[in-house]
């Protein structure tokens, strides 16, 4: 947390930014996120972490606005597995799933930047193709492991418990 940006919350709700020493708003953290910046918002009060509590602000009000990403049928999926003994996997499963596609996407951004459509031999269908297929496999490979995580912990809730 020593090479992060700090941003207190204080009881009447602002948001007070300590590397500028300024009072920002939620679309300033926003800004802040989309920059790529480090950073923890932290109760003034109590001194507790509230990064999560006000990212989750964020993507609500996001939300909101526009076109969601979420369906409402995704967040009753993701509600259903809060308490669920798969909670702590499907938290690492998503983490993987954006990991990999904040990856593909940048790699796809990548191929077209340096794409140039006179070069003989590279086809557009190609370059979706092969980015399609790449796609593909790290689905299923994440979702593989996900599959063999969820097995195993089902075998372990299945073993008998000694009464020692």
């Amino acid at each position: 947390m020593s090479d992060s940006r700090i941003i207190k919350k204080y009881p009447n709700r602002r948001l007070y930014d300590t590397a500028i020493s300024s009072y920002i708003t939620l679309e300033d953290v926003k800004r802040l996120v989309l920059d790529g910046v480090s950073f923890h918002v932290i109760d003034a009060r109590s001194g507790e972490d509230i990064t999560r509590t006000i990212l989750l602000q964020i993507i609500s009000e996001q939300e909101e606005q526009g076109d969601p990403i979420f369906s409402t049928e995704v967040l009753a999926h993701i509600i259903r597995f809060y308490g669920d003994t798969l909670q702590g996997m499907m938290g690492r499963y998503l983490e993987q799933s954006m990991r990999g596609f904040v990856d593909q996407q940048h790699l796809f951004r990548e191929q077209m930047k340096n794409f140039n459509p006179v070069s003989p031999g590279l086809n557009p269908l190609g370059v979706m193709s092969d980015f399609a297929e790449q796609n593909l496999a790290m689905w299923k490979s994440m979702q593989d492991k996900f599959y063999k995580q969820a097995a195993q912990s089902g075998k372990n809730e299945d073993k008998p418990k000694s009464d020692d």
